[in-house]
């Protein structure tokens, strides 16, 4: 081959090579390739667990399906279908220092924020609008109620860090134990309670109960329980499945609280006059003492609280024209010892954080402490200023601890 020709084969060849487009070498498409052909395999591979899982979940509930709860308990909403992470089994201090200056001696719920006794400030994630807080007593977090809406009452378990956990949902009622390790509600004709452990609901007991039936507080093992708002009438529910017993009481107006000894303090007619009479009941059939230790008359709204020690009884009620939190010694329940005029009338939730104090909102969103000592001296209740609170903002007392 001459020198020409030579030269005319080299030229045809790399004209070839450039004719015929290549792509480039990119490292980086490659990796993504390779990544885009493990993740076709381990979806293909996801499909067949998830195939198999369905499978057993549908017979798991096949099996159950014959134990089912009372018609309506199924509206009731029990723990969160997508639960975090187990912040309530932790033994540890709850996180950040205790650096802000307290509100009050107790927990309040300032708008979305709890504002704790020890200086911390603790924002709620993750629930709706709260009505009523109780602080836990191993001091892991708190449980909140919420506002009653179309939808019914929720339930949350809040830890310490402000994360929540749905424990319930739909409920027309709530109500917890002192300690915040029960939980009764109502919804429908169910009446339902359970315990609460770690952040989880365990152990739930239900029994048909009249549809006006409202769950008012825990005495002991017992759900104090008002068979009708409009009529006179109580019964404590042994937390004891099927039919409710509704017993024989059909007198007692409203009741307040227990005592230690498990009496409850309460109103009922007092003969021969239209009043009521404030008395101990026995909480067997809530009969009253015959005759009754009748105290003063109140003619509040309902509420009030017991102290702890069983000594108080704090409560709305009318002086004159206008109302008032009474405080009345239930040491001493005689028409002629008065009831003596603590503060302005109470709202919302009312918490005895020691034996001799109380704290209460009143009507404006105030925070009112109630000293015992002051008020059997003859001198108010005390207004505390609660800082940044806003005229538009709610205040809740946080119950418990």
């Amino acid at each position: 081959m001459s020198q020409d020709e030579l030269e005319r084969a080299v030229r045809e060849t790399f004209s070839r090579q450039v004719a015929t487009p290549r792509a480039p070498h990119d490292p980086a498409s490659a990796v993504l390739r390779r990544a885009a052909r493990v993740q076709r395999r381990r979806a293909v591979a996801g499909m067949s667990l998830a195939a198999s899982a369905i499978v057993l979940v549908s017979a798991g509930a096949m099996q159950l399906g014959d134990d089912r709860p009372p018609p309506g308990a199924d509206t009731v909403v029990i723990a969160d279908p997508y639960p975090a992470p187990d912040r309530f089994r932790t033994s540890l201090p709850p996180p950040g220092p205790s650096t802000e200056t307290p509100l009050a001696e107790v927990d309040l719920l300032v708008n979305r924020t709890i504002a704790t006794a020890q200086g911390r400030r603790v924002t709620l994630i993750g629930i709706g609008a709260v009505e009523r807080v109780h602080r836990l007593t191993d001091g892991r977090g708190w449980l909140a109620v919420g506002e009653p809406s179309l939808s019914g009452r929720s339930l949350w378990a809040v830890a310490a860090d402000g994360t929540s956990r749905a424990l319930l949902a739909g409920a027309d009622e709530i109500v917890l134990d002192r300690s915040g390790r029960q939980v009764a509600w109502k919804q429908d004709r169910v009446l339902a309670a359970a315990g609460i452990v770690d952040g989880e609901l365990t152990g739930t007991v239900r029994a048909d109960a009249p549809a006006t039936a409202v769950p008012l507080r825990f005495v002991d093992d017992a759900v104090l329980v008002r068979l009708d708002p409009a009529l006179p009438g109580h019964v404590l529910w042994p937390l004891r499945p099927g039919p409710l017993d509704e017993g024989t009481d059909r007198t007692s107006q409203r009741i307040f609280g227990a005592l230690p000894d498990g009496r409850l303090v309460g109103e009922v007619p007092a003969e021969p006059t239209e009043d009521t009479c404030l008395t101990l009941l026995d909480p067997a059939g809530l009969r009253p003492p015959d005759p009754p230790a009748c105290g003063p008359t109140i003619e509040g709204d309902g509420l009030g609280a017991v102290s702890p020690d069983g000594r108080w009884l704090l409560v709305n009620g009318r002086v004159g024209e206008q109302d008032r939190a009474l405080l009345v010694d239930l040491t001493r329940l005689d028409p002629t010892v008065p009831a003596r005029t603590a503060g302005p009338a109470m709202t919302g939730t009312v918490s005895w954080s020691q034996p001799d104090v109380a704290h209460y909102a009143d009507a404006t969103g105030a925070l009112v402490r109630v000293d015992v000592e002051r008020v059997r001296a003859g001198r108010s209740a005390i207004r505390v200023t609660v800082p940044g609170l806003h005229d538009d903002q709610s205040l809740v007392v946080v119950t418990g601890g």
